[in-house]
């Protein structure tokens, strides 16, 4: 499962998730320019095959009329500390295994 950390999310975490996903990088840490167009991302994603986190509503849109993958992982936490959203993200892998494995499901939303 490889998990791409959008703009809203700290990058600080990453090595963090690294221990317990099998690739994680921030969006800060590719070839997009920054700050990247959500289209962007999406496709970014799409092509690396990454499941995007993000506390962004937009993605839905793009899920809505586009499908997945990629595959989205909305957080509706509210303004969290970054260690929260790493230990949040940790604690709710099997979830996001099954979504990363599923073939019906294509957003993960986490409360």
């Amino acid at each position: 499962m490889k998990l791409l950390l959008d703009a809203n999310i700290s990058w600080r975490i990453t090595a963090q998730l690294q221990q317990h996903f099998d690739d994680c990088k921030h969006i800060d840490r590719t070839e997009l320019n920054s700050p990247a167009k959500d289209i962007d991302i999406w496709n970014y994603a799409l092509k690396n095959n990454f499941i995007i986190v993000t506390n962004d509503d937009d993605f839905l849109h793009f899920i809505n009329t586009k499908n997945f993958p990629p595959k989205i992982i909305l957080l509706r936490t509210g303004n969290q500390s970054s260690d929260y959203i790493a230990k949040l993200l940790i604690r709710h892998k099997p979830a996001i295994s099954d979504l990363h494995f599923s073939e019906e499901l294509g957003l993960l939303e986490i409360y």
